[in-house]
C-alpha cells in the first residue's frame, strides 16, 4: 500500500543572502515539482488497494450471508425432523403398550396346552377362529411396529447427518467471520490511510466511486414494473442515509444485499439473502429496459447488487462507512438486471 509523503523542504543556512534564501527556494520548489508524479503515483496505489478491500469484503460478507442463510435452513429441517421423530416415538410407545396388554393375554390364555384348551373350549369352532384372528392381530401389530421401527431408525440416521452438516455449516461460519475480522482490520487501515489524505485527495476518490461507464444505453425515468417494484423503491428510497453494516438485513442498517430484500420485503415479496441468488429471483431484462424496482447485479460473481430507480441511478449500500446512496448504475460492470 503506498503513502502519500511530504517531501521535507532542504534546510539553508538562515544568515545567508537573499540571493541564496531564493535559490534554495527554487531549488526546494523544483523539488515538490518533480515529485508530483511520484505522489500521484501512491495515491492511486492507495485508491486501488481500498477498492480492492472493499470488494474482498463484500465477498467475504455475501459468503457469510449464504453461510448464515444455509444454516437456518438447515435448523428448520432439524426441527421438522425431530418433530416427526418425537410423532412416530409417540406412536412406537402406543403400539408397544397395545403389543404388551395383547402379549398378556396370550400369556394367560396361552397357560393351558393347546389340545385341552380346545377340549374345554365350549365351542372349538369358536376357538380356533378366535385363534387365527389373534394370529393375524399380532402379525399385523408386530409388523406395524417393524415398520415404525424401521422409519425410527431412518429419520436418527437423517437427524444424525442433518446435525453433521449443522456443524459443519457452524464451523464454516467461524471461518468466514474469522476473514471477516481480518478484513475489517485492513479496511480499518485504508479508512485512517484515506483519512490522512488531502480533502481533495478524498473527494477524487470519492467521485471515482461514484464514476459510470460512456458505453451504457440511454436510460429514462420510466415507470415501475408492478406495484410491489413501486413500493420496494419507496423503500429504498426510506433507507437512504442509513450505514451500511456487515450482515445486516435493516432496518438501522445494510449491506447490498440486506437492503434488496429488506425493500422488497415491505411489498411482501421474501427475496433471498445474497446477491448471488437474487439475480435469479425473477427474470433478466437488459440494461436498456430496465425499469425502477430492477435489481443490478455487479461484477462478474454477482457479489454486488443496487436497485434501478430510474434516470440512470441506483440505490445500494457501497461499502463500509459509506450510506445508502444514489450512485449511476454503470459505476461498476454490470452482471445482469432481474426484474422481481
Amino acid at each position: 500500500m503506498g503513502f502519500h509523503r511530504r517531501i521535507a523542504p532542504t534546510g539553508f543556512d538562515r544568515g545567508a543572502g537573499a540571493f541564496g534564501v531564493a535559490a534554495c527556494v527554487m531549488s526546494a520548489a523544483a523539488v515538490a515539482i518533480g515529485a508530483l508524479p511520484a505522489s500521484a503515483a501512491p495515491q492511486d496505489d492507495t485508491r486501488a488497494e481500498v477498492d480492492r478491500l472493499y470488494t474482498q469484503a463484500e465477498k467475504a460478507t455475501e459468503a457469510y450471508n449464504k453461510a448464515d442463510e444455509r444454516g437456518d435452513a438447515l435448523r428448520e429441517q432439524i426441527g421438522t425432523v425431530q418433530d416427526e421423530i418425537a410423532r412416530q416415538q409417540e406412536r412406537v410407545n402406543t403400539m408397544r403398550d397395545a403389543l404388551g396388554s395383547l402379549a398378556g393375554a396370550q400369556y394367560r390364555s396361552g397357560g393351558l396346552d393347546p389340545s385341552l384348551a380346545l377340549l374345554f373350549s365350549d365351542s372349538p369352532d369358536d376357538y380356533l377362529d378366535k385363534a387365527s384372528e389373534l394370529d393375524r392381530i399380532s402379525a399385523r401389530q408386530a409388523g406395524e411396529l417393524k415398520d415404525l421401527q424401521f422409519a425410527l431408525r431412518g429419520l436418527s440416521q437423517e437427524r444424525a447427518l442433518a446435525d453433521g452438516k449443522l456443524a459443519e455449516l457452524e464451523r464454516s461460519r467461524t471461518a468466514v467471520a474469522r476473514k471477516k475480522r481480518v478484513i475489517e482490520g485492513k479496511l480499518t487501515k485504508a479508512r485512517q490511510l484515506l483519512h490522512s489524505m488531502p480533502y481533495a485527495d478524498r473527494a477524487a476518490f470519492d467521485r471515482a466511486s461514484r464514476s459510470t461507464r460512456a458505453d451504457l444505453p440511454g436510460l429514462g425515468d420510466a415507470v415501475e414494473s408492478s406495484s410491489r417494484a413501486a413500493i420496494a423503491v419507496a423503500a429504498a428510497r426510506s433507507a437512504l442515509g442509513r450505514p451500511y453494516v456487515w450482515g445486516a438485513n435493516g432496518p438501522g442498517g445494510f449491506d447490498c444485499s440486506g437492503l434488496m430484500q429488506w425493500s422488497y420485503a415491505h411489498a411482501g415479496v421474501g427475496l433471498p439473502r445474497t446477491s448471488q441468488a437474487q439475480r435469479y429471483a425473477g427474470h433478466q431484462v437488459p440494461l436498456s429496459q430496465a425499469r425502477p424496482g430492477d435489481l443490478v447485479t455487479y461484477r462478474s460473481d454477482a457479489s454486488h447488487v443496487g436497485m434501478y430507480v430510474g434516470n440512470g441511478q441506483v440505490i445500494h449500500a457501497p461499502y463500509p462507512g459509506a450510506p445508502v446512496r444514489y450512485d449511476p448504475v454503470g459505476m461498476m460492470p454490470i452482471s445482469s438486471v432481474t426484474r422481481v
